[in-house]
Order: C-alpha cells, then structure tokens, then sequence
C-alpha cells in the first residue's frame, strides 16, 4: 500500500505527517486490498475558523473511494475522513462478498 501525503499552499510538519500515516495505515485493518491512499491537505481562507480541509483517496480494485472534511485543525480532518473511508470500505467489501 502506497501512502501520498500532499500539502497545497504550506509546508506539513513531520509531526502531522507521521500522524496521518498511523491513522491512515489503520485503513488497511477495514479493507486488505488498498493499491494506493492520496490525502491533500489544504489551508482555505488563513484567517478563519473551520479553514483547514483534508481530502482522502484510496485505490482498490476496480475503483476510488473519496471522502473531504473541513475543521479547525488538520488532525480532527483526518479524523473525520479515516471515519468515513472506514464506513465507505465496509460498504465496499459487502458489496464485493455479495457477487
């Protein structure tokens, strides 16, 4: 599994780096086959509340799964999208036991 950790517009600490490999590394638990995992992380509007948005790929077989959340900071984000790629590849490998 291959893990792509890209920050638009600022630099990512390697603190905020190293937490988003363990969280997303946890995704590999729900769904074996993951090829490949994207995450862009993005500063919308600097001056505000609610301005730092994570979106997050995965790559299985045959198709992308994609998830986006906007927070106050970029570790609540991660958060928030691992939950939901959680949610999205349980769907995914019902889906594929089904066939």
């Amino acid at each position: 599994m291959e893990i792509n950790i890209k920050a638009i517009r600022f630099d990512a600490t390697e603190k905020l780096e190293a937490f988003i490999q363990k969280k997303v590394e946890k995704l590999q638990k729900t769904y074996e086959d993951i090829q490949s995992i994207d995450v862009q992380l993005k500063v919308v509007k600097p001056a505000s509340a609610m301005n730092k948005e994570t979106s997050l790929t995965v790559a299985v077989p045959g198709q992308k799964l994609f998830v986006e959340k906007t927070c106050d900071t970029f570790e609540e984000s991660v958060d928030q999208c691992v939950d939901s790629m959680k949610t999205q590849l349980s769907k995914f490998k019902e889906k594929q036991r089904n066939r």
